[in-house]
């Protein structure tokens, strides 16, 4: 059941009570056609379509077993409603899960979920679910996209509790950022919901749905932005209050209650982030009774990721170390190790038993191992002598050819000093939230070349064209002199290594404030700065990715070494 939940394009947002078919009557369509955000069981709406022109037709007869295009075979029907069905399926021809909405050629929405599927294909952002096919074949229309086994809803998360404030600060950092670059293409989700909203294993949050969702229901708005705005603030204000900000309830979350109209989250929860309500607030604060409270609305998920950018930065709990328990000495009676314990109204022993007499042989024994142990300690001090006094002897020899022979060829240069590196921050200066998995930066520099700090995934090895590059900044904890950085990656990586001036005062948050001092690529790169370098901050650049083998590229830093 979690791997459908999870994996399934959002057909039924009320999956659990009626995941295969559902009914409702006209007045719940018509109320999902107004405020798609507000209704409880709107996904479940049937009946006339958007336009009132036609009943949707019936769904087509397919089952278990059967193939799409000679290549998708469908195992499994997630949700079956309004006309369409939704799938688990098998691409063959890749090998992988897929899923797949279809509905017949003459439904009243064909058309529209066409066009919805192909522009939301054409957006080719990481940060969407990806729609993979969208065709029309022997009196059908389907759309395949990706399966995610490993993500899991917002809906789930919810029912353990609230998030914590850097999960959600993450989540609406993502989400906002994502939906901008939609609108920015002119593509709106306009069914942006608890159900829509992923977080896969990596920490990455997904959305699902985008335009297609909306097509499938024949939904509208005049006012797209706005609608997927005041979406992502009830997003939020979820995800910090485990309440769902309207009086119904929906998505597995208890409304508000009635009659006391949209409060604060910090009202409703002690604890609450203060920087996180006021900016679910002002998400939400889209029609006048809300809006005379809060100034500055965001009416724009492009204002909303302006509004979190000025937001001081929220750092991701410090992890909790619990001390290991005080040795206790446990002794066992003679006699009693191995046999059940006598039970409490026995009478105990007053004192143990003496210990059996040693035998001969044993004492002999004794003696031979100790006389053995002290043989090998001075055999093992002699040849330690004879080493030390070799290396000696070696050593004036060569210092001795040095200074009278200047045909020596051996490397007479000193390795450079182990530079230790005091911390580490990721860096990604080039989008909304700023950050690209901070949780496992530690790992750049844990002298474990078997752990390692990777990359969120993108579509190309130039990250999908969204940004120049990622990367880590270390700290050396002072002003030091740099030899070289050696960076460990797996897979074929192109870096760059950057550094601040000497003189910064402080860690620099631009990335116009590193310096480029040399670059390389492969898998184990060294970075040799052309003249002396001392700085305290060094930036490890990221700028070209190697594949991950699913399909996708992300950077992995398994370790660096910095040497004077």
């Amino acid at each position: 059941m979690a791997e459908r939940s999870t994996a399934a394009v959002d057909v039924a947002d009320n999956s659990g009570e009626q995941p295969l078919t559902a009914k409702a009557d006209q007045s719940t369509a018509d109320g999902v056609a107004k405020n798609p955000m507000r209704d409880t069981d709107g996904d479940e709406a049937q009946g006339t379509d958007a336009e009132g022109s036609r009943k949707p037709a019936s769904p087509p007869e397919l089952h278990s077993g059967h193939k799409l295009a000679r290549r998708y075979r469908l195992e499994e029907c997630v949700t079956r409603l309004d006309g369409f069905s939704s799938w688990r399926a098998v691409d063959e021809k890749l090998r992988r899960a897929v899923g797949v909405h279809v509905l017949p050629a003459d439904h009243a929405r064909a058309r529209s979920v066409l066009a919805a599927a192909r522009s939301s294909a054409l957006l080719g952002d990481p940060r969407f679910v990806q729609v993979l096919d969208a065709v029309e074949e022997n009196d059908l229309v389907y759309v395949v996209h990706e399966w995610l086994p490993d993500a899991t809803e917002l809906t789930t998360l919810l029912t353990a509790g609230p998030l914590e404030p850097h999960d959600a600060y993450q989540m609406v950092s993502q989400v906002a950022s994502a939906m901008a670059a939609a609108h920015r293409e002119g593509l709106a989700h306009l069914r942006l919901n608890p159900n829509a909203v992923l977080r896969t294993s990596t920490g990455q949050w997904r959305i699902r749905g985008l335009a297609v969702n909306a097509a499938l229901r024949g939904i509208s708005s005049d006012t797209p932005q706005r609608t997927d705005t005041e979406a992502i603030g009830a997003l939020l204000y979820a995800a910090l209050t485990q309440r769902w900000p309207y009086e119904n309830d929906a998505y597995g979350l208890s409304g508000l209650p009635k009659d006391i109209g949209l409060i604060a989250p910090d009202q409703v929860r002690a604890g609450i982030h203060r920087g996180l309500s006021e900016l679910a607030m002002r998400a939400l604060a889209n029609d006048g009774a809300t809006a005379s409270r809060h100034e500055a609305a965001c009416t724009t998920p492009e204002e909303l990721v302006k509004a979190i950018g000025e937001m001081p930065r929220i750092r991701p709990p410090e992890p909790v170390f619990t001390a290991p328990p005080e040795y206790q000495r446990t002794t066992y009676q003679q006699g009693t190790y191995g046999r059940p314990a006598t039970h409490p109204g026995a009478a105990q022993p007053i004192a143990p038993p003496p210990p059996p007499l040693q035998s001969r042989t044993g004492k002999a024994l004794k003696w031979a191992v100790s006389a053995l142990l002290i043989a090998a300690l001075g055999l093992g001090s002699w040849q330690l002598a004879d080493a030390l006094m070799d290396r000696s002897g070696k050593s004036n020899d060569t210092n001795k050819s040095q200074t009278t022979d200047g045909g020596d060829k051996s490397d007479a240069t000193t390795p450079g000093r182990l530079v230790p590196v005091q911390g580490a921050r990721d860096f990604d200066p080039f989008s909304a939230d700023h950050s690209e998995k901070p949780n496992d930066v530690g790992k750049v520099f844990d002298s474990s070349p078997s752990t390692y700090w990777q990359t969120d995934f993108y579509l190309s090895p130039e990250f999908g064209n969204l940004k120049p590059g990622v990367g880590v900044i270390l700290d050396l904890g002072k002003v030091q002199q740099v030899g070289k950085v050696t960076v460990t990656f797996l897979g074929q990586t192109s870096v760059e290594l950057r550094s601040a001036s000497a003189d910064a005062g402080s860690e620099p948050t631009s990335f116009d404030a590193y310096t480029k001092v040399a670059d390389g690529s492969g898998t184990t790169v060294v970075l040799k700065p052309g003249k002396t370098l001392n700085t305290r901050y060094l930036l490890v650049w990221l700028t070209k990715l190697p594949a991950d083998g699913g399909g996708h590229w992300r950077g992995r830093v398994a370790d660096v070494k910095v040497t004077s």
